[in-house]
């Protein structure tokens, strides 16, 4: 794990024009940038990356998605960038494109939340072991005054994965009083339960912090400096006419509207689910991780701070990191020959992320495999399509 040094997540409290203007960071933009090469200009086997359309022609011919979009990218370099098949089957056929926008569903809480989080540790307003309930006292009740930062970040803080559908039947407010008065299932620290639950919790300790949504600080502090302009919450009806469809709700179909009914009860922004991006704008994220917390000369975050993120933390039953997935039950979409440096995550939506920073790959895998009927599944065809990527890198072409 000693590889676990400089990746990059997103974002710092400086606004963007002052990052842009600091001669110490854009003197550090040639060597950070992301830009499309050839597959064997990088030293990547492209015949071995095309083994890509055979993996994702057969799941479009089982039914385990209408369409997706895969982006590879390997030593600062987008070398893979397809889509295929369709965003929409019903009511009309429409085609997947490259710069579809997929309701990211559980990528939300590694991009947005825990890279919000991370950014208020960095400036020094939190710590990864503060008891949560210091910063919301209403939280530190029925046995959870004890639970820290970052055991809910590693889904350890011992809370239920779901709170019930009636807790947000009476609007927000009401929803997330309900949420703080939860018991733990588990004790703090002792058991991995992979909890929706404690993400809401972090996204309102970043309001609580920043007099800001998790939707406008990951915006202003991440997204915007990273240029990724089609990323955030609640997208508008341009991006909205680009999204890929998921399923019915109340009698229409879902097109940039949240799919999971606990982020839509909750507005739209939650810490868990809500975010929409593009193939293109995740590349960015992934990119600015692997470069230690910059790109196009606009630092986000630190490299400490980038490395704090990914390093592993043992959990009851494997590897997480706080905010992401290493090596667990959930990783069935991580891939064989990713090394150990890798980290990821995957959405309810059939979305993926993997990020090897040893290696300087990153996989984006974007589906909406709930469409039309929510029978569709992805997570082992991404783990195929991560293989395939790390058996393309050639040898000698790792530095």
């Amino acid at each position: 794990m000693k590889h676990l040094a400089i990746a990059l997540v997103g974002f710092f409290l400086v606004p963007y024009f002052e990052l842009a203007a600091n001669e110490d960071v854009t003197t550090e933009s040639h060597h950070h940038s992301l830009s499309v090469a050839t597959p064997e200009s990088v030293g990547m086997d492209s015949r071995r990356l095309n083994v890509i359309d055979q993996i994702v022609a057969e799941g479009l011919s089982r039914g385990k998605m209408p369409g997706c979009v895969v982006l590879v990218g390997y030593r600062g370099h987008t070398v893979f960038h397809k889509a295929y098949g369709h965003r929409q089957l019903q009511p009309d056929k429409a085609a997947m494109l490259p710069d579809t926008v997929f309701d990211l569903a559980s990528l939300t809480k590694p991009i947005a939340t825990a890279t919000s989080v991370m950014s208020l540790i960095e400036q020094g307003k939190l710590t990864l072991d503060d008891a949560v309930g210091q910063h919301i006292p209403e939280f530190a009740t029925n046995g959870k005054a004890e639970i820290t930062i970052r055991q809910l970040l590693t889904h350890m803080g011992g809370l239920i994965p779901d709170n019930s559908m009636r807790d947000y039947q009476d609007g927000p407010s009401e929803a997330m009083r309900r949420v703080f008065a939860l018991k733990p299932t588990a004790a703090p620290g002792e058991k991995f339960m992979y909890s929706d639950v404690g993400f809401i919790v972090l996204a309102e300790l970043v309001n609580r912090m920043t007099g800001e949504d998790v939707n406008e600080y990951s915006r202003r502090v991440i997204f915007g400096p990273l240029r990724m302009t089609e990323t955030g919450f609640l997208p508008g009806a341009k991006l909205a006419a680009r999204a890929a469809v998921t399923e019915q709700r109340d009698g229409h179909w879902m097109q940039g509207e949240v799919h999971d009914p606990r982020s839509f009860a909750l507005g739209g922004v939650a810490g868990h689910a809500g975010l929409f991006s593009t193939a293109k704008d995740l590349a960015r994220y992934a990119q600015a991780m692997i470069n230690g917390g910059i790109l196009d000369g606009v630092r986000v975050l630190k490299p400490e701070t980038v490395a704090l993120m990914r390093s592993p933390v043992q959990v009851s039953s494997g590897l997480r990191t706080p905010g992401w997935d290493m090596k667990s039950p959930y990783s069935s979409n991580r891939g064989d020959l990713l090394s150990a440096s890798a980290f990821g995550h995957g959405g309810f939506t059939g979305t993926a992320l993997w990020i090897d920073p040893e290696q300087q790959l990153f996989v984006v895998f974007l589906s909406n495999r709930v469409h039309p009927d929510g029978k569709g599944s992805v997570n082992l065809l991404a783990g195929r399509i991560c293989t395939v990527a790390a058996a393309a890198v050639g040898h000698t072409a790792v530095k």
